[in-house]
């Protein structure tokens, strides 16, 4: 029987000297519905740039980076990012996949209110979709109820190898509009803004983490969250 369940989300800590923010915002272009596939394979992936995620924490030297694009029934994300080792063991939805490599992204929608839509894959296609109350730092994680038809997600991950062996993964997601329902200021317009980071988490050498916009102490620093504007 579907249900209400909690999910208490960890606390991430992160060192917040040294961390410039990037004021500008970042322009969601609009598409056609595509197929995903887990390797971004889609000619749509043509028609927006990637964006740099900046390492915050940890000491391994790899890069990541994402696209983002939206339809008129959902928002289309893709990462691309460097791996040497694969820390990926949980194989079920709704999970604490935070707790291993992960990539992420939030969506606040309405500044009004402190809640707010979180997106977490793994390398092996688990997924953790919430809706997050976060009121003066305490939050916790709301799995959707009926999750099901048009409010299914789509998505994909592919570990990508060579005769060396691993070097990189790829997370694509469609996250549906009916999806973020009750949230206001959805599905958006031309022109609308809202708040949202990008993140990812690697645990190669301890934790490392990336962010495009940098935060204060975890990754639910909604406050300090970008913006992107729809095209």
């Amino acid at each position: 029987m579907n249900r209400f369940i909690i999910v208490f989300l960890s606390l991430l800590t992160f060192n917040a000297k040294s961390q410039p923010e990037n004021t500008t915002p970042l322009l969601v272009k609009k598409t056609q519905d595509f197929t995903v596939d887990g390797k971004g394979s889609a000619k749509n992936w043509e028609e927006t740039a990637f964006v740099e995620l900046t390492k915050r924490k940890g000491d391994v030297n790899y890069t990541s980076r994402f696209k983002i694009l939206y339809s008129e029934k959902g928002i289309y994300c893709l990462y691309v990012s460097d791996d040497k080792k694969i820390t990926s063991t949980l194989r079920e939805d709704f999970a604490d996949i935070y707790n291993e490599d992960v990539v992420e992204c939030f969506f606040w929608t309405d500044e009004k209110s402190p809640i707010y839509f979180e997106y977490e894959l793994s390398p092996y296609n688990y997924e953790l979709p919430i809706l997050v109350p976060n009121y003066d730092g305490k939050f916790f994680g709301w799995r959707p109820w009926h999750y099901e038809g048009d409010k299914l997600t789509r998505r994909g991950a592919t570990i990508l190898k060579n005769e060396t062996g691993i070097y990189g993964w790829v997370a694509e997601f469609f996250i549906p509009f009916a999806l973020l329902n009750p949230l206001q200021n959805v599905p958006p317009t031309k022109g609308m803004k809202w708040r949202a980071n990008f993140y990812r988490i690697d645990y190669d050498q301890g934790m490392s983490t990336w962010t495009w916009q940098p935060i204060r102490k975890n990754f639910h620093d909604y406050k300090k969250f970008g913006y992107i504007v729809f095209e």
